[in-house]
């Protein structure tokens, strides 16, 4: 589940609400997995991430910050975000700019979350090349046994907050004639308007 805390009254929050919501009574699967695809060298790279909030206007995940994703984020903050609920046949496509949280927020959410978890942040050197899984396994649990403070963040890990521009609701229908629902940031206002499918 992903930890919605007052949401944002304009009009394409109130409608990813609503989706979500719907999703969610239909006991949707990974209803917090969001693909984000972010840019390097004129490629694009695309993996699922757990969102964890959305605060107001701001949606936050958490990832390793000398990893690909933060590395190509630092570069280039201009990411697009996918959902996709099968139990609903909705798609809701993504437009923002990303940035990292406040060091303050990323400190809280690691001390208070599950120390195995801080284990694996804390092992791994993020889509570093290793010889076997054994050697990942055992910097894991070597890190789980002996390491002092599990409950403080490294300074390469943290969050990622991103503020969408741009949203399309996408809702699919077996005549083929999709629903394509677009929101636009224009300055402070949100521009509404259809796709054809």
């Amino acid at each position: 589940m992903i930890d919605i805390d007052n949401i944002s009254s304009k009009g394409p929050y109130l409608k990813f609400y609503d989706c979500y919501e719907e999703a969610l009574a239909m006991n949707q699967d990974y209803i917090e997995a969001i693909c984000v695809s972010s840019q390097y060298d004129n490629k694009v790279d695309s993996r699922f991430v757990n969102l964890k909030f959305i605060i107001d206007d701001q949606w936050i995940f958490f990832s390793n910050y000398r990893g690909p994703k933060g590395i190509q984020i630092e570069n280039n903050n201009d990411i697009s975000c996918i959902f996709f609920w099968n139990k609903t046949n909705t798609q809701i496509r993504i437009k923002a700019k990303a940035k990292k949280t406040e060091v303050s927020f990323s400190d809280s959410y690691f001390k208070n979350r599950d120390y195995k978890k801080n284990a694996l942040a804390i092992s791994s050197k993020q889509s570093v090349k290793t010889d076997s899984y054994d050697d990942i396994l055992s910097k894991y649990k070597e890190v789980l046994k002996y390491h002092e403070d599990l409950g403080k963040r490294p300074d390469y890990w943290g969050g990622f907050s991103f503020t969408p521009y741009y949203f399309e609701f996408w809702q699919g229908h077996q005549s083929r004639i999709n629903k394509r629902e677009v929101f636009e940031k224009n300055s402070d206002d949100w521009k509404q308007y259809f796709l054809q499918p």
